[in-house]
């Protein structure tokens, strides 16, 4: 069984101590390639610089999130350009609207959103458009709003992370988006009505991520004592969202990876 996770943030500071450790737990678990978000100025670089360390298994985005959207300056700008100048970066963002945390102001979130859209609409490799990797939270109006703006411009795009309730689902999936899972499904404090809404994604528009160091699955047992998730435990979220989906694991796995090759064009391993 070979798995992709779409999301790792493995430049957090949490993996410095022991980061190749983490990527031999991930290899033994079945995680054959990783994309390792992007989501600033300052670790847009170090994504970069761990996939080309590691070539063929590691690949990154490179974007602002909406956390940092202050950073969003014309100098910001012509560094994500020279990023994606690299083959190894093989998604625009994380970007996108967060208005539940709101750690920076909403007209700010809605310039850097609208900037990076500017970008990945002029952004293309062999002629095709670089994809999006999306983050929206309690922000649905206004994120597909400002999506709509660049219809026809953009290439595929994928809602990392998906939270959202059925209607925003539908609203996704009517447009063609693709839908990351991750742990948050095993939630059972706010993740409970994905259980029901997954089996609704088609399997070529369905990826998987950890979105490690965040959303340990709360089904792991024995919980780890740190509570810190890593990309060894994408296997643990395989399982949980085939049993929802009423299908045997190699059958969700094998559907999430050929989504996450065609959706980021990663060779085959």
């Amino acid at each position: 069984m070979q798995l992709i996770d779409i999301g790792a943030n493995l430049t957090h500071e949490s993996f410095d101590a022991d980061r190749d450790a983490v990527l031999a737990r991930a290899r033994d678990a079945g995680v054959v390639q990783m994309v390792i978000t992007g989501a600033s100025r300052a670790h847009n670089p170090q994504a970069l610089a761990l996939a080309r360390a590691h070539p063929g298994v590691l690949f990154a985005t490179a974007g602002v999130h909406p956390h940092h959207a202050a950073e969003y300056t014309a100098e910001c700008d012509a560094e994500l350009r020279a990023l994606h100048a690299h083959p190894e970066v093989v998604a625009v963002g994380e970007c996108g609207l967060d208005y539940f945390r709101d750690f920076s102001p909403r007209p700010a979130q809605r310039r850097a959103f609208e900037q990076q859209l500017q970008l990945a609409s002029e952004l293309a490799v062999n002629g095709v458009r670089k994809p999006l990797f999306l983050h929206q939270r309690d922000a649905h109006d206004d994120f597909v709003a400002m999506m709509a703006n660049f219809d026809g411009r953009l290439g595929p795009a994928v809602v990392h992370c998906f939270t959202g309730t059925r209607e925003e689902l539908f609203a996704c999936l009517d447009r063609d988006w693709y839908i990351g899972i991750t742990g948050w499904l095993c939630d059972e404090r706010r993740g409970q009505h994905l259980r029901e809404l997954v089996r609704h994604i088609p399997a070529n528009r369905l990826m998987i991520e950890t979105d490690a160091p965040y959303l340990l699955p709360r089904t792991v047992r024995p919980a780890p004592s740190h509570r810190r998730n890593e990309p060894m435990y994408l296997a643990h979220i395989v399982e949980e969202l085939a049993r929802d989906r009423g299908e045997d694991v190699a059958t969700t796995a094998a559907h999430s990876t050929a989504a996450a090759r065609t959706f980021f064009g990663l060779p085959a391993r």
